[in-house]
């Protein structure tokens, strides 16, 4: 990602006064023609022209000039995940770079065609900590072990095949619009895909606003092609290298607190009556009775892996309870205990994942609940999305990859 056009290195590269031994052919006689040009008029608003003009010649040529912009700028790794503004993204997607993206509809809508896909979803947690933005988009970056990529919308009936159309060695990433049919279908069947665990799958599910849930429309966008969905999942199929292989992690802040067992007969994102210790009670009735915080989440143990089932409302009239997440039969849920400090348990546990991660998504209700407004979640740097992905669906949940040699 190049420097912004305010960097003072620009207007001394195109007044000649970075003295630089470029590489590429095509950036000698540019910046012949540009310093000549500026010698020739030196007035603002040629300067002004000038910068807009080299701005846009690197950032089309970003892949191939690399070795010239490190020499104008100093050595400079590209962000791998940050907010970003509008036209840095737009520059970014115009040089060629594989990127995810997280941003309003309005700005995901005008961004140019090129090796992306993307979502709806307001909310991130960047460099000053965590913050909703409509006027900026987060931008993560393939690395340079994705050697190719391939883009597809996926309905309910097709997500089944998801894991046959990976790549041997690779990952699939997956965004998928929030309560759309293919929401509920992925997060209730997704156990029985074939292969399903056979290659890594990780994702996020696209929001809108809390202030705008009622109204908001949580779409997908693949940028090759140029389409969005509101009803169908979209995915990116990532090739890496040879010797390179891709894990996913989670990080739960929430373990059971080892009291009542809870139990269900169906999957489903709504229960009224289920097994508590055994005994068929009305869960409602249950939660209400027992003043559990429905901030908490039901925990299930898979073998030391915990995966969280968020309460969305309850409904003692009706006597339903309604989740973020299925509930499945034979799985033991109990309550969860409180975390006292989300940002110092996030930065906890982060550290322990003992590598960079690649990709990562945090979850609404961490952010909401942990108020983690202007805080971080360690050094990680995500989309706060919807519900998070990693081989199904999860809630209150920080899911991550990493890459590895071999």
């Amino acid at each position: 990602m190049l420097p912004p056009k305010t960097h003072p290195r620009w207007r001394e590269l195109v007044c000649g006064k970075v003295r630089v031994n470029f590489t590429l052919l095509a950036t000698k006689f540019f910046m012949a023609r540009v310093t000549g040009a500026s010698k020739n008029d030196p007035s603002p608003e040629n300067l002004a022209r000038l910068i807009d003009e080299a701005y846009s010649f690197f950032s089309k040529n970003e892949k191939f000039a690399l070795r010239d912009i490190e020499a104008i700028f100093g050595e400079r790794k590209p962000p791998v995940r940050n907010l970003h503004t509008f036209d840095e993204t737009a520059a970014l997607i115009r040089s060629g770079r594989n990127a995810l993206l997280a941003g309003d509809e309005a700005l995901l809508r005008q961004l140019p065609r090129g090796n992306w896909v993307g979502g709806t979803c307001p909310y991130f947690i960047g460099e000053e900590g965590g913050t909703m933005s409509r006027e900026k988009i987060f931008v993560t970056v393939l690395p340079d072990e994705v050697t190719a990529i391939a883009t597809r919308f996926y309905d309910a009936r097709e997500l089944r095949t998801i894991a046959a159309d990976g790549p041997d060695n690779g990952f699939t990433f997956l965004i998928i619009p929030a309560f759309a049919p293919v929401h509920q279908s992925f997060a209730e069947n997704v156990r029985d895909y074939a292969g399903i665990f056979d290659r890594p799958l990780l994702g996020w599910i696209a929001g809108s606003a809390l202030k705008d849930a009622d109204r908001g429309r949580p779409l997908v966008f693949d940028g090759r092609s140029g389409e969005s969905s509101t009803d169908h999942a979209v995915a990116v199929h990532a090739t890496l290298r040879p010797r390179v292989v891709a894990e996913i992690g989670i990080v739960n802040l929430f373990t059971p607190d080892g009291g009542d067992s809870i139990t269900v007969d169906k999957a489903g994102f709504s229960c009224t009556d289920a097994c508590v210790n055994g005994v068929r009670t009305n869960l409602a009735q249950y939660l209400v009775d027992a003043k559990v915080d429905t901030r908490l989440p039901l925990v299930a143990d898979y073998f030391d892996a915990m995966v969280n089932v968020s309460v969305r409302s309850i409904d003692a009239t009706r006597g339903e309870v309604s989740f973020y997440a299925p509930l499945f039969p034979n799985v033991t849920y109990r309550l969860a205990r409180p975390v006292e400090n989300y940002e110092a348990a996030f930065s906890r546990e982060v550290r322990r994942i003992g590598a960079v991660p690649t990709l990562a998504m945090n979850c609404i209700l961490n952010y909401t609940y942990g108020a983690l407004e202007g805080k971080c979640a360690g050094d990680i740097r995500c989309p706060v999305t919807f519900g998070e992905i990693a081989y199904g669906l999860l809630n209150q949940t920080l899911v991550y990859m990493v890459l590895r040699r071999v």
